[in-house]
């Protein structure tokens, strides 16, 4: 059913292939850049993928006016700040992100101060509130194919002194362009190619079920389940195939512009809970939580997870699958699938695997409950059913 209304707002432009890091300087000049500036992280420099981003932009006679390169795992408000620093000091006029979530959302940190000619990102701290005094150039380079955050509106920054992470939400934070290279992903190693992997897919299988979905977020899902399907476990078991690299990278960056839209769910919310209690890393939270919360939600949408049975497993499992009977077959494809990567690579399946002790379940189900993630999930959660949940995949 069409909703009776509804928002869709994604102007990312996407350069996609095994040539595209050699359309930047082309891009950049169209956007009227002249000083990038590069953000991103010691690691990436020193497997190499920074010379490769250099070595594209001189082919378009363009160098880096500045480079930034301090960033943790975890952004913050400081590091924000510096960079900000750093890029007036330079007199740089664009921004360039090469790296996974943290470098991105650094990224998009730094743009927020840029562009509202402030120091300090917190006074901008909430939804929706930018009102930009100059528009910066934005180019973003993911090297990881899962958080979609080159086409998400979203960054998460943290305060280490309040030991909170805060959401910075704006149209404004979308890039004006992102890249997508299979060199960028090549030296992913397994583990973290498949639950990277997994993170994209629990984006497009909530955003195609949560309350605030609609047919373009739908489409966007739909397409990135597919490739997930056929290409994440080849990623996982050969990172040099650049074809499942190069879906991938496009997977997570559908499912990023459909969740963008139509939001997360319960698996979301128990999991962010989880890496703020207990530093469980984003992606094997997903992937542990995936097929527990699908099996809580199933009651209402079975329907739905019916339909994602095509994408999930293909049309010959489909076809043989009574109508009736493909909600409880796709939540069961689901675990299965998180089944074989954990056999090909070692991804964990359980909570006690990834340092969650069993005291630590009630506090992670209390902040769950204040996620906003939940008001988007499409049955009500309340606190007794997230510790069920987390029980069972403890």
């Amino acid at each position: 059913m069409i909703p009776r209304y509804y928002e869709f707002y994604n102007p990312v432009k996407v350069l996609s292939g095994e040539s595209a890091l050699e359309n930047l300087p082309y891009e950049l000049e169209h956007l009227q850049a002249s000083r990038p500036m590069l953000l991103t992280n010691r690691e990436l420099t020193q497997v190499g993928l920074t010379g490769l981003v250099e070595d594209a932009l001189r082919s378009g006679g363009l160098t880096f006016a500045a480079r930034f390169e301090e960033i943790p795992p975890d952004s913050s408000v400081h590091v924000v700040n510096a960079a900000g620093r750093a890029f007036r000091e330079a007199r740089c006029d664009a921004i360039v992100a090469l790296g996974g979530g943290s470098v991105i959302d650094t990224a998009k940190g730094l743009r927020v101060l840029i562009g509202q000619e402030t120091d300090d990102i917190m006074h901008y701290m909430g939804a929706d509130i930018l009102k930009p005094r100059r528009h910066v150039p934005f180019a973003v380079i993911p090297t990881t194919a899962g958080t979609g955050s080159e086409a998400t509106l979203v960054a998460v920054i943290a305060h280490p002194e309040r030991q909170v992470k805060m959401e910075f939400v704006s149209h404004h934070l979308l890039p004006d362009l992102a890249v997508l290279d299979p060199r960028m992903t090549r030296s992913l190693p397994p583990r973290l190619t498949a639950s990277t992997g997994v993170d994209a897919l629990v984006h497009a299988i909530e955003a195609y079920t949560c309350i605030q979905r609609n047919p373009l977020s739908d489409a966007y899902a739909w397409a990135a389940i597919e490739l997930i399907r056929e290409y994440l476990p080849r990623a996982v078991a050969n990172g040099q195939d650049v074809e499942a690299r190069l879906a991938m990278a496009n997977a997570a960056l559908m499912a990023g512009a459909a969740f963008s839209n139509s939001m997360v769910g319960l698996v979301h919310a128990i999991g962010h809970a989880c890496g703020g209690v207990s530093r469980v890393a984003h992606g094997d939270a997903m992937a542990i939580l995936l097929p527990h919360v699908m099996a809580y939600n199933l009651d209402v949408l079975h329907e739905r997870y019916g339909r994602l049975l095509l994408p999930l497993a293909g049309p010959e499992v489909y076809a043989a699958t009574p109508a009736a009977e493909r909600g409880a077959k796709a939540v069961a494809v689901v675990r299965d699938f998180t089944q074989r990567l954990s056999q090909a690579c070692g991804l964990p399946l359980r909570l006690r695997e990834v340092g969650v002790t069993e005291d630590a379940l009630s506090a992670i189900a209390r902040t769950a409950i204040n996620d906003g993630a939940l008001l988007m999930n499409p049955k009500e959660a309340e606190l007794d059913d997230v510790l069920q949940i987390l029980h069972q995949a403890f």
